[in-house]
């Protein structure tokens, strides 16, 4: 039934290639199938103005797509002169989700930004983004214990995201392209490693959606979030995967 082939809760080739880059305190390529996202964390002494004094961290997000990441070459939104309406909503999608993984006073004043430039799509771009950036900002969260500029890791749940959908009347998991673009219905899912739900976006892109789509939808989320919490695991105790001193 599906394009690909796949089963219906069947999730993409999902891999983490951790430390991709040299100079962030964290990195990781994500690939999800075809897509591809690039995602660091870098760690900045001091926070923005509305937090000065309050003894708290913060955790944003910056969300990119490079011009052929998909099939014909977009301008750069730098050159534009503005970021896109859907660039603003993701990024600040991305920054929610992971500030909830963190207890921000034990983070105490700094401020981490996590880059996600996406340098190939095939849909589920900005979920990607939020699994890749969960283990960047692991990574990140272990060199600050490592340098002793925290007390203790402030990471208090494991977090990552996958887009469910209704494809030719099917709940299906983890969208490519060709069904995200002709999807009944499209959803984007996060949750934590206690099975607590962490935001839930649904469109129903023509008629509405029932009850027992819902149910399916999020049925099928749950058994992908949970395989993918088992491989972000994986991947951040993977000591072969350890930069070297």
């Amino acid at each position: 039934m599906r394009p690909s082939g796949r089963a219906v809760d069947q999730l993409r080739p999902l891999k983490l290639t951790r430390n991709f880059t040299k100079h962030a305190e964290g990195s990781v390529l994500i690939e999800c199938g075809d897509t591809k996202v690039i995602c660091t964390a870098t760690v900045v002494n001091g926070v923005p103005r509305f937090l000065k004094g309050k003894g708290q961290g913060w955790i944003t997000a910056e969300y990119g797509m490079l011009p052929r990441s998909t099939g014909n070459r977009m301008d750069r939104e730098a050159t534009r002169g503005k970021q896109g309406g859907r660039t603003v909503e993701i990024q600040r999608l991305i920054g929610r989700s992971l500030r909830a993984a963190v207890d921000l006073k034990k983070l105490g004043e700094h401020t981490i930004t996590i880059d996600c430039d996406v340098i190939q799509a095939d849909g589920g771009t900005r979920t990607a983004s939020i699994t890749g950036g969960f283990v960047a900002l692991a990574d990140a969260m272990r060199k600050l214990v490592e340098k002793k500029k925290v007390k203790a890791n402030p990471i208090v749940s494991q977090i990552a995201a996958i887009s469910v959908g209704v494809y030719k009347g099917t709940p299906v998991l983890d969208l490519d392209y060709p069904e995200d673009s002709n999807a009944e219905t499209d959803m984007n899912v996060i949750m934590n490693d206690k099975d607590g739900f962490i935001e839930i976006q649904g469109t129903a892109e023509g008629e509405a959606f029932s009850d027992e789509h819902m149910n399916g939808m999020l049925a099928v989320a749950r058994k992908g979030i949970a395989e993918i919490i088992q491989i972000q695991r994986d991947a951040l105790f993977d000591k072969d995967k350890e930069p070297e001193a």
